[in-house]
């Protein structure tokens, strides 16, 4: 009898009694971002491993050679073409390793999630060419600048500067987080193809009045750019063949593309800029 009683006892001790629950999974704490955009308040279990480096997740064939689209992280994305590689405001937030050196840096605004000079000097090498609008030239001043309306011809490609700016939004009354001129959305040629990268932008006459473009690189995050109603009818309204949401912390990337299936002749892509970061 006492050796019965001893084992219940140590069964019970053990934890296999039915109204015992398991202890909770630990939160994951989680490096505060630099940047301005407003932190998702979700907390839970620890993300998927983060790869060692990022994936190629779109070819675009252009006459002159295929174009790859790398995501890496928010308004960060790498281009490769012709043997170059050409990074889209490198920013040293993106995952460990996933910031290639480049030959050309495209720089679209003053703010640190666009104009980070850690992420810059991560990507920079030997004869790595920048190209930044003035108010960034003002820090960088090896910068090639470019202001909106003009365009350059650099490594066999045209990039054209274009408006980006708030219409409305901003801290405060009488101010806006982006005045126009001061930062540059991108067009950018390869071959018979030309890629379009907004930058921070409202739904702008000038965004409206795009033609002919083949992948539209388009932000959506509130208060800062636009929300995704808003950013859908823009491209209804300049309909390129392929659009790719980033700089969408926080929006909801599925309602963008519901909202364009009634628009054919765009194709929406849906494509992770946050990796291993819940939108984090």
């Amino acid at each position: 009898m006492r050796r019965n009683t001893y084992i219940l006892a140590l069964i019970a001790g053990l934890g296999f009694g039915c109204d015992r629950k398991a202890p909770p999974l630990p939160t994951v704490e989680r490096a505060p971002a630099r940047d301005p955009e407003p932190k998702s308040t979700s907390t839970g279990m620890a993300s998927a491993p983060v790869p060692s480096t990022p994936a190629v997740t779109d070819t675009i064939s252009t006459t002159k050679g295929s174009v790859t689209i790398t995501p890496i992280r928010h308004a960060t994305l790498a281009l490769g073409f012709g043997g170059k590689t050409i990074v889209l405001d490198p920013w040293s937030q993106a995952p460990a390793g996933w910031l290639p050196k480049a030959d050309l840096v495209l720089i679209t605004d003053i703010h640190q999630d666009h104009f980070d000079k850690d992420g810059i000097a991560a990507v920079r090498q030997d004869g790595t060419v920048i190209v930044a609008p003035t108010a960034v030239h003002k820090e960088l001043p090896d910068a090639k600048v470019l202001k909106n309306g003009e365009k350059l011809e650099v490594l066999g490609l045209i990039v054209r500067a274009v408006p980006m700016y708030n219409l409305k939004r901003g801290p405060e009354p009488g101010k806006l987080f982006h005045d126009k001129g001061r930062g540059n959305g991108y067009l950018v040629t390869f071959g018979d193809k030309t890629l379009y990268f907004s930058g921070d932008t409202e739904c702008t006459p000038e965004m409206k009045a795009l033609r002919n473009i083949d992948v539209a690189f388009v932000c959506m995050n509130l208060p800062y750019t636009m929300p995704v109603e808003e950013a859908i009818d823009c491209v209804k309204a300049f309909k390129p063949k392929v659009v790719i949401p980033f700089h969408y912390r926080g929006s909801d990337t599925g309602a963008f593309e519901r909202g364009l299936s009634a628009t054919p002749e765009v194709e929406v892509r849906l494509r992770d800029f946050y990796v291993g970061g819940h939108g984090q």
